[in-house]
């Protein structure tokens, strides 16, 4: 969800391991993008692309010449179009389960030196991870944004500006912030020459078909970036269920960072998330100078949930909402961008009625209406990956979507082929990524990529995922549960003991005061019976 103009929704909506982004840093060289050749080789036996190891081979670059919407009328003004062609167009082909710039890595979903080791990840409501996996997750997104990519520069000219990549123009960035560029980049302005002279109404990630797949991949990639920074291998994106929610119930200093009280528009000095710098934020000065962002940090993260323009979104999206956008069968309808009426996509997106499915709603709903809540970085498209709760909600929505697909079962041939806008077609390659995606190729199930969503399981195995933070407080406070036990066990026996001893004691007086009346004297004369009758009187 970004631009290069930073239109806000409301307006227009350490060691490092190869991954998957631009630019890797093998292929940013002058020889290399003068060649425009991209194929690394592969540690493993220093082959192009693993090549004498069969991991895969350097080959040209296919690009499908099916015409594209009305929406974006140029040709060759814009370095996105027809990815990755004007950067390079011969890159690694992996082979089997292999995947990456160089075929290092292995497909989602798979594992191993082999990578023949099928496994299947469960991203989990944030509210059901114990407090050390929210502390873990907490703690891996802050070491991503303070760990510079030893992999990864990203793009601050135009190829143009690079003449024809003779002056390479790229900067060293953080392995979080490689994500907020991309974001950035895939959904800028096309810049057609000079101070302000730009292209609106173009973005290779939202407003169309490829909305739902791109956010899939990148939140995959993503998640395969942190497993092979921290090496945790079992690391998930959890999600937040934003259904029906009265506020942001994950903007707390224990999770994604409260209020400041110095200022409402701030994160709370006791979150790690204050202290993080946004870049890639101010695209209305990009376009009137008509530059890409160069990745400088541009001030701190914003945030002010609630103190949004209600004209644009009453509030967030309900369950029945969600419901009537899953019902629709038609996966994207008419021109395929914000005007389609009845497009499950277009609903979804926020820019069809969440009640009549009518496309250019004036009022935004779904994944638009959470964006414009939050009322800060998130609330511009260019920006809004540059706070950690853009991964939270799009897994919710990569939820839905996944809804939909086992609820519907479309077939491949339900995503358009042809005349969607530029990058959306089925066969084009997903801006900014290397190695390749075409769009089509995640228009299928999340179980086919390796992943589950705990809240799509059946009821017993929701049950026992569920159960798990307060397995884990009962499991905390379980010593001094046992130890309350056995000193109450001891206490209760010492007052049985005493009140034993006490009863048999008065029930023998008791007993000595009642029993044979007729051999005792009522009255009493002597002055040491009378004193003991005293006694016992007191006694009793």
């Amino acid at each position: 969800m970004v631009m290069v103009i930073l239109l806000p929704y409301s307006l227009q909506y350490l060691c490092l391991a190869p991954s998957y982004q631009q630019f890797p840093r093998l292929c940013a060289t002058r020889e290399a993008l003068r060649t425009k050749e991209c194929c690394p080789p592969w540690d493993g036996d220093g082959s192009a692309c693993g090549a004498s190891s069969g991991r895969g081979f350097c080959q040209d670059v296919q690009v499908p010449d099916f015409p594209d919407g009305p929406q974006y009328p140029f040709s060759g003004l814009d370095d996105r179009e027809r990815w990755p062609l004007v950067f390079y167009n011969r890159t690694c082909q992996c082979a089997g389960n292999f995947m990456g710039f160089n075929c290092a890595d292995c497909k989602f979903g798979y594992f191993g030196v082999n990578c023949n080791e099928r496994r299947e990840s469960l991203r989990r409501n944030i509210f059901h991870l114990s407090r050390a996996e929210r502390l873990r997750f907490i703690s891996y997104l802050n070491l991503a944004k303070h760990t510079v990519s030893a992999d990864y520069v990203v793009a601050t000219g135009t190829y143009r500006e690079m003449e024809n990549g003779s002056t390479p123009l790229f900067a060293n960035i953080s392995v979080y912030d490689v994500f907020v560029w991309m974001h950035y980049y895939v959904s800028r302005n096309a810049l057609l020459g000079g101070p302000g002279n730009v292209w609106t109404d173009v973005d290779f990630a939202h407003w169309a078909p490829a909305f739902l797949p791109w956010h899939r991949v990148y939140l995959l990639h993503w998640e395969h970036e942190i497993r092979k920074l921290t090496g945790d291998m079992s690391f998930i994106i959890p999600y937040w269920d934003w259904r029906d929610a009265s506020g942001c119930d994950v903007c707390t200093d224990e999770l994604m960072g409260g209020r400041s009280p110095l200022s409402p528009n701030l994160l709370s000095p006791g979150s790690v998330f204050s202290s993080w710098r946004v870049l890639c934020s101010q695209a209305e000065e990009y376009n009137e100078q008509g530059v890409l962002c160069d990745a400088r940090e541009e001030g701190p993260l914003l945030r002010n949930p609630g103190n949004h323009n209600r004209n644009i979104v009453e509030r967030l999206p309900t369950s029945a909402e969600v419901e009537f956008a899953l019902s629709l069968p038609n996966y994207d309808t008419g021109a395929m961008d914000r005007s389609a009426n009845m497009s499950f996509r277009n609903t979804m997106e926020g820019f069809g009625d969440p009640q009549t499915g009518l496309g250019n709603s004036p009022r935004m709903g779904m994944h638009a209406a959470l964006h414009v809540f939050m009322n800060g970085s998130m609330s511009s498209v260019q920006g809004s990956a540059n706070d950690p709760i853009f991964l939270l909600h799009h897994a919710f929505v990569d939820s839905i979507y996944e809804q939909w697909l086992r609820r519907h079962r479309p077939s491949l041939s339900q995503y358009p082929q042809s005349n969607a806008p530029v990058g959306h077609n089925s066969e084009y390659h997903m801006v900014p990524f290397l190695p390749l995606h075409r769009n089509r190729e995640y228009f299928i199930s999340s179980k086919d990529l390796g992943y589950e969503y705990s809240y799509l399981l059946d009821a017993d195995q929701r049950l026992v995922e569920s159960m798990g933070p307060y397995l884990e407080q009962l499991q905390e406070v379980w010593p001094w549960l046992l130890l309350a036990g056995f000193l109450g066990g001891i206490v209760a026996v010492a007052m049985t003991v005493i009140v034993r001893s006490v009863a048999r004691k008065y029930v023998w007086k008791w007993k000595s005061l009642f029993a044979s009346p007729e051999r005792q004297p009522l009255l009493l004369i002597s002055t040491t019976e009378d004193t003991n009758h005293h006694n016992y009187q007191t006694t009793m």
